[in-house]
């Protein structure tokens, strides 16, 4: 596997030849879509196809950030909005039989249509704790204010994505909940002292065992008042890797988001080099991928053998 440890993003409905001709050259781990590359179900099974044959891999990574809710990429397909992660955890709060009943047919609903056209990784379960005073960004994207409930809620949507051969990333590891600010333009900043992340924020994160996990362009003072997650060593290491545990591949949030101060490969090489195993760039912006792909190194040894692993569940 000679891929290059990115994630990149495509500008529209089909690949341009620049894009073919800079994936070829560059060879990118996965491909990331989003609303603006789905038309309808056709369409979207014949842009994976070629996606994977540029690398002649039916097992090519493809991911989608179908969260429902805010966050629908499928909307030309099935409109999804109404069915948020606020959305299920209400209904498991007032009849949990109703609700494992909704939520199961929710995902198989939309596995069904991943699994038809060819995607492989769905970038779900949000898995930070609401506060009754958190930023927007997050609002119905979060299960609950229950930490217990964001958990129980975040196993079962692995579960069955997993059932249905779909890998899932968990996000925003370690906990997006307690920020006042939008990532994508400013960089949040979290004052909560350690024992109260540990209690809250870290421990859905911690009970959830996914393939894939996503990191939060955060600063979390109590440990590292410099770096955001994604840039922090600290962060990575004490918290991701040896409190929660986490053991599968980490991805870093959009590197292209104004949370993180440097220029672009800085951004990309400060991730890499703290200890995330993937970066994510997803605005198709090509000569952008092109200044990344000079500088982003390939995948190491535990990348190959996650991504070994991914495959074999695949099958």
């Amino acid at each position: 596997m000679n891929n290059k440890a990115v994630i990149f993003g495509i500008k529209g409905h089909n690949l341009t030849k620049q894009e073919k001709k800079l994936f070829k050259k560059i060879k990118p781990w996965g491909i990331i879509l989003f609303s603006r590359n789905i038309k309808d179900i056709s369409q979207l099974k014949n842009l994976t196809q070629n996606i994977k044959k540029i690398f002649n891999n039916k097992k090519y990574p493809i991911l989608v950030d179908q969260e429902g809710g805010v966050v629908s990429r499928l909307n030309k397909i099935i409109d999804l909005r109404k069915f948020s992660q606020n959305y299920f955890g209400e209904l498991y709060k007032k009849d949990k039989n109703f609700f494992f009943n909704q939520y199961r047919v929710y995902i198989n609903t939309v596995s069904d249509i991943l699994n038809y056209t060819g995607v492989n990784i769905n970038t779900v379960p949000v898995l930070d704790v609401r506060r009754k005073n958190s930023h927007k960004i997050i609002g119905t994207r979060s299960f609950s204010e229950s930490e217990k409930n964001v958990s129980k809620l975040g196993q079962i949507c692995i579960n069955l994505y997993e059932k249905n051969k779909i890998a899932t990333v968990i996000k925003h590891i370690p906990g997006h909940g307690l920020t006042k600010s939008d990532s994508h333009y400013k960089t949040p900043i979290i004052h909560a002292n350690k024992k109260d992340l540990v209690k809250k924020d870290f421990k859905p994160f911690k009970r959830c065992k996914s393939f894939f996990a996503m990191t939060a362009h955060v600063v979390y003072a109590a440990y590292d008042d410099v770096n955001t997650a994604s840039h922090s060593k600290i962060v990575i290491n004490k918290i991701i890797r040896r409190h929660i545990k986490f053991k599968g591949l980490l991805i870093s949030d959009d590197i292209s988001m104004k949370a993180l101060k440097y220029r672009l490969e800085e951004n990309a090489l400060k991730a890499l080099k703290s200890g995330c195993n993937l970066v994510l760039h997803c605005n198709a912006n090509l000569k952008e991928m092109y200044r990344l792909g000079k500088v982003i190194p390939k995948v190491d040894k535990f990348t190959k053998k996650k991504t070994s692993h991914f495959y074999k569940f695949l099958r």
